[in-house]
């Protein structure tokens, strides 16, 4: 047990809704701390790995560190799916329009 110090097994589950929405969790607690709203919004949950997580883990679109923290404070992690090219540019545009 010594060696999980400092580390979390986590249950990574992909989004119905929307196959870039993921939600980590404590694998031992599965998806119980998930508020019921956030469930409704995410939809099925599909399993997709397992993980045993330290700040150091290098993750695909996450910080791993900031992930622990969420399971900590929490109990989950969600994770958005990232913003389109597009989406990106409208936002820049609009913040220079304000600031002018």
């Amino acid at each position: 047990m010594s060696a999980l110090k400092g580390k979390i097994i986590t249950q990574v589950f992909r989004s119905s809704k929307d196959g870039d929405m993921y939600l980590y969790v404590e694998k031992a607690k599965g998806l119980d701390n998930v508020p019921e709203a956030l469930m409704n919004l995410f939809g099925n949950a599909t399993a997709v790995m397992v993980l045993v997580l330290d700040e150091q883990k290098q993750l695909a679109r996450a910080d791993a560190a900031k992930v622990m923290k969420g399971i900590r404070e929490q109990g989950y992690y969600l994770q958005l799916p990232p913003a389109k090219e597009e989406e990106m540019q409208a936002i820049a545009l609009a913040n220079t329009k304000l600031q002018r």
